[in-house]
């Protein structure tokens, strides 16, 4: 035991006792908070931070209906101006240049040679009806096993082209060259018909040689009608219905031969 009390008086010794641990530790000396204090030593009687559950506010009634949830969502200001924006768009056919009304009195002005064509309505640059006439064209050509696509198409870039120079000379205004295509192009229907006979009788008989040469004033007369009303070329009707004429006849011998 004297070994023991000698190594216990070789430690340092300090004035700490165990009854200074009801003081703040670690330096902190403020006795004023009440955290510092024994749980014993405690106020419990000081006013929390919160609120009893009988002082919280009451809850406001739920005034939906069953199912019927009340609109808690409402659209921002940008969201409501597209929706608007796309609502007043216009259609995608009428945005592709695809005007079926224009189409159906286009080709009824073809139908019918003696009716006046609309100036406003064939200076369109409408190109949907006669690429259904040229493809309906070639194949009524390849039923009665002429396989002719590729000269259909060429011939018609061909005429297209001609015909847009010529009228620009003869004309004041001047004219596109879409409008020309699309002119040429409707103006192509009957040769769809001559073409539909060809696959039932034959057209190199004189009944034949008749039909076609009618077929082609049809075309040349309803092409130059339109040609004059849109470009308002009074009087030149049979110098535009000359070279039309031409350009039909090629298509009425791919049709007969």
């Amino acid at each position: 035991m004297s070994g023991f009390d000698n190594f216990n008086t070789d430690f340092y010794q300090s004035s700490y006792s165990v009854d200074d641990q009801s003081q703040g530790g670690y330096g902190y000396t403020n006795t004023e908070n009440p955290y510092n204090k024994q749980y014993g030593q405690y106020d419990y009687s000081q006013p929390m931070g919160y609120s009893s559950p009988g002082m919280m506010q009451p809850q406001q009634p739920y005034t939906g209906q069953i199912f019927q949830p009340t609109q808690t969502y409402t659209p921002s200001p940008s969201q409501s101006m597209y929706s608007s924006s796309f609502d007043d768009e216009p259609p995608l056919l009428e945005e592709l240049g695809i005007n079926f009304d224009h189409i159906w009195q286009k080709t009824l002005t073809v139908l019918h040679p003696m009716k006046a064509a609309d100036g406003s309505i064939m200076n369109e640059t409408d190109l949907a009806g006669p690429m259904v006439f040229c493809l309906a064209f070639g194949a009524t050509l390849l039923l009665s096993g002429k396989i002719q696509f590729g000269y259909v198409y060429g011939i018609s870039a061909i005429g297209c082209l001609g015909m847009y120079c010529l009228l620009n000379l003869m004309s004041m205004t001047g004219v596109s060259f879409g409008c020309v295509a699309s002119v040429l192009g409707y103006c192509l229907l009957p040769m769809i018909l001559l073409s539909s006979f060809g696959v039932l009788f034959s057209l190199q008989g004189m009944m034949g040689i008749i039909l076609t040469a009618a077929i082609i004033g049809w075309c040349s007369f309803s092409a130059s009608k339109i040609f004059i009303s849109a470009l308002a070329m009074d009087g030149q009707q049979l110098l535009v219905a000359y070279p039309c004429a031409l350009l039909y006849g090629v298509f009425a011998l791919i049709s007969v031969f």
